[in-house]
């Protein structure tokens, strides 16, 4: 399983999952979402188009991993160095 420190981390963890890939990932987790059949068929009849299913479902396990770990958002901190 992957360490999430904020959202941020988990929309990087998504990114580059392609479809069977994402599946494969978030098996771990017991996430909920939309059955994975349902997916498939929605794929093969042509009714959906395989990007957009793909984005919903990162979309939605982006939500749960959030709210199941409680994660923020990342705060970026600059480096002020001292001038004095």
């Amino acid at each position: 399983m992957f360490i999430f420190e904020d959202i941020q981390d988990v929309k990087e963890w998504l990114e580059p999952l392609d479809y069977l890939a994402f599946w494969k990932a978030v098996e771990p987790y017991d996430l909920v979402l939309q059955d994975r059949d349902h997916c498939d068929d929605l794929i093969a009849s042509g009714k959906v188009e395989a990007t957009l299913v793909l984005e919903v479902l990162k979309g939605l396990a982006e939500m749960e991993l959030a709210d199941a770990f409680g994660l923020e958002w990342r705060i970026y901190q600059p480096y002020i160095s001292a001038t004095h």
